[in-house]
């Protein structure tokens, strides 16, 4: 599915669309790029890659209309053109690329050298960002608001993401792959922040659009890594509606599936990942991101589960922190088992069986939540319960399980053949 990534969400649009011109100027023009890509086929990278003449960025002025690109202003290798929006960009894409070459030794988005085209000064009080597929795009903001968004390096990382993503696991931008697209764009966001800022994962506050909120807003940035839905709080905004965990993952039709809310539960788990790894993040947990969205693990339709799968499989010795970090938020991989041995009872009888965590008993692990050792009900002659999921133990009473645990324990134990479960 072609659609046009936008930095802001249409669900924050919407609502700001109510009271706000200028939001509602946006909300039209983001509907209407997106109708015209979805109408547009992917431009192979080829066609893209870099003669040996061509600046490796060049930025644009739009002159405040939404014809593209614009008036060439300045190109690597030009001074600072004295336009603020114009060297912003300049600077966060130089720094961007910088990021791709130096750590994760890619050659611009599309690993060809491809040039960066860039415009800014974009509509007219437009209050959003964007990558269309063929260049970045950014608007100065209403002032009131919003402020510029060249003003947030994070922002401009996060759309220069889109494209290597574009080019690379081509994640169809709805539901989970949806979600995970816009996740990507995040880490990318983040490891560039941090990266500028010489901060080590542990110290990194893991906002994303700091600085981009006009003066009395009630809002710290646009998204929390580290707490999901908790970003701001304003009343013409309201409240952060992210999510940190599959079990509250959002089911909607709306943002091509919530894609930017459940972009909170890979960002959660990216950023546990990263501090447990710990050092720099650039160094840590993102070479590992960078190599799952690269590698031949990942496909345009991959969930939640496939994607941590192609993680784990790419972290080498810190593999059970990545895996951890997945569990915290409710995502086993794909490939995962579950185990459950059941004992005690009237008769002493121990009964165990292991199964492939299917789609089915994922929902309920997530539901489940975190695993955790329990200590056993005296009731006599009651069950105990013994479970494993990728690594993850909890030891549970039967009186103390909660509905959804006696669902998994009653799928995992039946046996297709006879009802029960392969006595041990």
């Amino acid at each position: 599915m072609l659609s046009v990534p936008c930095f802001l969400p249409p669900h924050l649009l919407r609502r700001l669309a109510q009271t706000d011109p200028a939001a509602a100027a946006t909300l039209v023009t983001d509907e209407r790029l997106r109708a015209a890509r979805a109408a547009l086929r992917p431009t192979p990278s080829a066609a893209l890659a870099r003669a040996t003449t061509t600046p490796a960025w060049t930025v644009h002025d739009a002159g405040h209309t939404e014809h593209l690109p614009g008036r060439r202003v300045r190109s690597a290798g030009d001074p600072a053109s004295g336009d603020v929006a114009v060297d912003e960009a300049a600077d966060g894409v130089t720094a961007s690329l910088a990021l791709l070459a130096e750590v994760f030794g890619r050659d611009s988005y599309d690993g060809r050298g491809a040039p960066v085209l860039a415009s800014v000064h974009y509509g007219v009080d437009y209050v959003n960002a964007f990558w269309d597929g063929a260049q970045l795009v950014f608007g100065d903001g209403d002032g009131v608001l919003f402020e510029r968004f060249t003003g947030a390096v994070d922002v401009i990382g996060h759309e220069l993401a889109h494209a290597v993503t574009e080019r690379t696991a081509g994640f169809v931008y709805d539901g989970q792959p949806g979600a995970l697209n816009e996740s990507v764009s995040d880490v990318f966001a983040a490891c560039l922040r941090q990266r500028l800022r010489d901060e080590s994962a542990a110290d990194a506050d893991w906002l994303i659009g700091a600085g981009l909120f006009g003066p009395g807003v009630q809002a710290r940035a646009l998204r929390d890594m580290r707490a999901p839905g908790t970003a701001y709080d304003d009343p013409r905004l309201g409240r952060d509606p992210q999510v940190g965990r599959l079990a509250d993952y959002v089911e909607t039709t709306d943002d091509n599936g919530g894609v930017h809310l459940n972009s909170g539960i890979p960002n959660r788990a990216f950023q546990l990942a990263a501090t447990a790894i710990g050092g720099r993040t650039w160094e840590g947990a993102g070479p590992i991101w960078f190599a799952a969205l690269t590698g031949d693990r990942v496909r345009p339709d991959t969930d939640f589960a496939g994607f941590a799968a192609a993680t784990v499989a790419a972290a080498g010795d810190h593999a059970d922190a990545v895996r951890g970090a997945w569990a915290e938020v409710g995502v086993a991989p794909a490939g995962a088992r579950v185990r459950v041995r059941r004992s005690g009872g009237f008769i002493g009888r121990t009964v165990e069986r292991e199964v492939d965590l299917d789609h089915d008993l994922r929902s309920l692990v997530a539901r489940v939540g975190v695993l955790s050792e329990q200590v056993p009900s005296t009731h006599p002659d009651g069950f105990t319960y013994e479970l494993e999921v990728d690594g993850r133990t909890g030891r549970f009473a039967e009186r103390e399980m909660t509905d959804d645990l006696r669902q998994l324990v009653d799928l995992v134990l039946r046996d297709p053949g006879d009802g029960e479960g392969a006595d041990r």
